[in-house]
Formats: structure tokens, sequence, C-alpha cells
């Protein structure tokens, strides 16, 4: 049995009893709690130890006055091309030229077997001397001056003289009463005829005339033809194509071969209808193919197409690229630039400090020393530099990535300049 002191009650003794283990319990919960306090120091929430700030480069968002150019797309084409065909008829008797094959103009490229087409120039040639004989054409004279001094027409013209002289005698014989009127009818008929005679004379030496001019227009079409036995290139260029072979029958408008003008070449691109006033005729413009990286060619805007595909939005232009050494090829796509007069004030950043991620651009945006996500529109491109259109303020300043470096929202990072 417990004895109590004297004026200590049980209930006092209860009261001071729980009091006590109170300060117990709190005293232990102080202990615990530093205890964690000092355990957790230099982790996050779920444990974890917290990462050393990230050393990221970062570039201001630069203003800047950019002259704007016109990028475009297209293909070089051919500055002529021609499928040359044959014009007569006959058997390819040689070939003298084949693909890949520089011409100059007017070159044979293929020969058809004459033999039939001189026999028709002789046949012609003969038919035109006959008719030069009718008319007494000597050699040298292209053409009767006056059909007057033709044999047939002067015989008409002499018969028709003596025709007229006797009427006139009868004719005043008759008035005299010395011959009777049967006599100077026959004379008046004599006249008459002559008369006649000389004007058909006249006319058959006009239709030998033309005779002759048919006959000679005739033997002309017959030397041409002649002279199309060779198939000759209509200008320089090179053979794109053969189309015949030695021994094989050709008829009218048989192709033979194509062929193309590769200097200069033309270029056709398709510009977005907004840039219309930035395009001009004589314009330069500077073009690149993947078959050449790292290089530029050069040519001028020659034409421009009034009218706006409705489709596309878009209008085509025309330059001429001068090609001596035939590197370009008809047919390759191109990448072309066209600087434009037009100079606007703009936000740029670094080409590295843009990411694509799922479906938008973004960049990370130095707040302090934490990155913060944001999403941007870009623009054109100026070399190592992105045009920013929308999402960025002048001031501001953007982190790098540089190998690899994975940048993330919230990542705390210790800042460097970017040179």
């Amino acid at each position: 049995m417990i004895m109590l002191p004297e004026g200590f009650t049980a209930e006092r003794h209860r009261r001071r009893t729980k009091i006590s283990a109170s300060a117990i319990f709190v005293c232990a919960l102080a202990l615990l709690t530093a205890s964690c306090s000092r355990s957790t120091a230099g982790k996050t929430a779920n444990g974890q130890a917290r990462p050393a700030p990230v050393k990221v480069k970062v570039a201001p968002v630069e203003r800047r006055e950019q002259r704007r150019t016109v990028e475009a797309v297209g293909s070089l084409f051919a500055y002529d091309e021609v499928v040359v065909s044959s014009e007569v008829e006959g058997r390819v008797e040689e070939v003298m030229a084949d693909v890949g094959d520089r011409i100059a103009k007017g070159q044979v490229l293929a020969r058809i077997a004459p033999t039939e087409l001189e026999l028709t120039v002789e046949q012609q040639r003969a038919a035109l001397q006959q008719a030069r004989a009718r008319l007494g054409l000597r050699d040298g004279e292209a053409d009767a001056k006056d059909v007057r001094q033709s044999a047939e027409v002067k015989k008409a013209a002499a018969d028709l003289a003596d025709a007229e002289q006797r009427f006139r005698r009868a004719e005043s014989l008759l008035e005299t009463g010395v011959i009777a009127r049967q006599v100077y009818d026959e004379a008046e008929s004599r006249y008459k005829a002559a008369k006649a005679a000389y004007d058909l004379a006249v006319q058959q030496v006009e239709n030998l005339r033309a005779s002759m001019q048919q006959s000679q227009a005739t033997l002309n079409l017959a030397a041409k033809k002649l002279r199309d036995a060779q198939v000759r290139a209509p200008f320089a260029g090179q053979i794109k194509t053969r189309l015949v072979t030695v021994g094989q029958y050709l008829k009218v408008q048989t192709p033979v071969m194509a062929i193309v003008n590769v200097d200069p070449l033309r270029v056709r691109l398709n510009v977005p209808e907004k840039m219309a006033p930035w395009v001009r005729v004589g314009r330069e413009v500077k073009i690149n193919l993947e078959a050449f990286p790292g290089r530029d060619f050069t040519g001028r805007i020659s034409r421009i197409n009034p009218a706006v595909d409705e489709k596309t939005r878009t209008f085509e232009i025309e330059a001429l690229v001068s090609n001596p050494a035939g590197e370009l090829k008809p047919g390759s796509f191109v990448k072309a630039a066209i600087p434009s007069d037009k100079v606007d004030p703009i936000l740029t950043i670094p080409q590295s400090a843009a990411l694509y991620l799922f479906g938008a651009y973004k960049v990370f945006v130095v707040q302090g020393h934490t990155l913060k996500e944001r999403e941007v529109r870009l623009g054109d491109h100026f070399g190592d530099r992105l045009e920013v259109i929308e999402g960025l303020q002048p001031d501001e300043k953007v982190a790098v990535s540089e190998g690899g470096q994975v940048l993330k929202d919230g990542m705390e990072v210790e800042v460097a300049p970017f040179l």
C-alpha cells in the first residue's frame, strides 16, 4: 500500500502523472523531428538525393534588322528540247550520234539512203530543161523577159503582119472596085485567123513559162528532200535519246533523236502569293541541289507567271542559270533563295535553342536559375539562327542544348554565356 504525503490527494497525483507523460511525449516528438530533419537534408520529397544544378549555356533573344529572302522550291528544265524527226522516207544508212554526245547546230545525226531521191532530182531537172528549151532560153537565162521574143510568138507575129497587110490592100482595092467582094472577105478571114493564132501563141508561151516555174519548184522540192536525207541538229546541245538504228526504214515524221540544250538551264520555282511584291524580273536567284552540298548556283529571273494557282496559292517564276560545264541536269529538284528589298525588325535565337516536341517548337527560358518550357512560333531561317514570330520577348534568355544535353521544365541550372 502506497502512502501518500500529507495533503497530496489521489486526484492531484493523477493530474501530475498525466502532465509528466505529455511532457515526455513532446520531448520525444521534438527529438524525432530533429532526427528526421537531419536525415532528409539534401533529399527530395520522395527521399531521393536532390540533383545538383546543371550547367547550361544561355543566349539572349536578339533583335535585328533583317533583309527578307524569298525561299522557293522547283525543278530544272532544259532551255530547249526537241525530238528530231525524219522529213523523208527511206532506210537508215548511218547513225552518227548517240546518247550524251555534244552536238553543234546543223551537225548530221543520221543519213538516209539517198538513191531514190537523187533519181527524182535528175527527173525533175530534165523536165525543167525541156521547158526551157521550148521557151528558147539560153544558158544563164532564168526566164523569158518578153514573151514576144520567143520563136512561137515571133512566127505568129509574122503571120499576123502578113495577113494584116494583105487585108489592108484588099480593103483599098475593094473601094476602087478592082477586086471582088469575095477576095476581100477571104483576106479579112485570114487576118482574123492570124490574129487569133498570135494570141494563142502568146498564151502558149505564158503557159510554158508557168510550166517551167512549176518544174523549177518541183526540182527545188526534190533537192530539199535529198538534203533532208541527212537528219541535222536544229540547235547545239546534247543527245538525250536515240530512237533509230542502221537499217531501220523510216517514214515521214518518224522520231530519230531527242536533243536538249542545257546551257543555260531554266529553273521553274513556285513562290507563295504573299511574296509577289518582292519578286521582279532581273532579280538574282541562288539555287542549291542535293548533288552539290554547300555550293550555290546563281541565275536571274527571266519570266513571271501573271496568274496564281488557286489550289496551291503559288505562282510560277522562271530563272536562267548558266551551265557551261553541263554539271546541272534537267529534272533535278532545287531549293532557291531570292533576296528582296524588304527589311523587317525581327527577333532571333540560335537554332540549337529550339526543340521540336509533340508537334510544336519549344524553347527553355531561363528565369533566375530555373528553366521554364515555352511554346514558340518560328519564321524564316537565317544561317544558324531562327526567326521567332511569337512566344518570346527581346529581354529574355533561352537555354542552348549542346552535345545531346536533355533540358526539362523546372530544371535548376547554372548559367554560362553562349559564345
